[in-house]
């Protein structure tokens, strides 16, 4: 497998070291069975069949045997000249997963692309959209989608209101300005080790307010672009999103859509 010349080198960070307690599968949420696989498993055929990563690097839950089996039982099925994978344990947040696998990253990488195991059937074209915005200069890329259902902030009732509903609406955002955000979100390594490195002054509050590596490149100034995601990429989170996923596998244009 060969790395397009015009990108520097990449690498992905893949971040599978949720717990899955909300699909109620009693295991990791990378591990739970999505179409005769792992959630992890197709993750990562859509990392290596984007041809943009020279390593990826996966955080998984601490301790976990499983998924490190599965994960050495793939490197060995790869063609020679894939990408080098290695394994870290992930940390108790997401953030400290990310800094892990940032920090076990082989020396000389330019550009990372994180990546959430759960959004597993995202199609390679993404990763190379992110990877090509980068390649023309922009320091942070995300993927994202249009809002299709109308915003409006609420803020708790309160006095006589209480008992005629918990919430009341505050206003309507303007929706040609919304998007989903998905991932993979890319960055130059530089950037995103800054952006973590502030981070880690953050009280909990703070640090609980923070969403995505996205947040804490756009704390720090630096701008954020913008590219077209897929409607398939959705992030598996509850058993209704696992049964949508299992839909799309079994539909009639076969398990990873070129676009959404």
């Amino acid at each position: 497998m060969s790395i397009p010349s015009k990108r520097a080198v990449t690498a992905v960070i893949v971040v599978a070291a949720g717990s899955g307690e909300r699909l109620g599968y009693g295991m990791p949420k990378a591990q739970v069975p999505l179409g005769g696989e792992t959630i992890l498993m197709h993750a990562l055929r859509g990392v290596v069949a984007s041809d943009v990563a020279r390593q990826i690097c996966i955080a998984v839950p601490k301790g976990d045997t499983a998924l490190r089996e599965s994960i050495s039982e793939f490197t060995i099925d790869l063609v020679d000249g894939g990408p080098e994978i290695s394994v870290v344990d992930g940390g108790s947040s997401r953030a400290d997963s990310v800094r892990a696998a940032m920090a076990v990253l082989e020396e000389g990488t330019e550009l990372v692309l994180v990546h959430d195991a759960a959004r597993a059937l995202t199609p390679e074209r993404v990763f190379q959209r992110v990877s090509d915005a980068l390649a023309s200069g922009a320091k942070a890329v995300i993927p994202t989608m249009p809002v299709v259902d109308t915003i409006k902030t609420v803020a708790e009732t309160n006095g006589t209101d209480t008992s005629i509903a918990p919430e009341v609406v505050t206003g309507t955002a303007p929706r040609e300005q919304l998007r989903a955000v998905q991932t993979p979100q890319g960055f130059e390594l530089a950037v995103l080790r800054k952006a973590h490195e502030a981070a880690g002054l953050f009280d909990d509050k703070q640090s609980a307010a923070v969403t995505d590596d996205a947040m804490l490149v756009e704390l720090l100034g630096v701008p954020v672009h913008a590219v077209r995601g897929a409607s398939q990429s959705l992030k598996i989170t509850t058993p209704l999103d696992l049964i949508i996923a299992e839909g799309l596998l079994e539909g009639p244009l076969g398990i990873r859509w070129v676009e959404g």
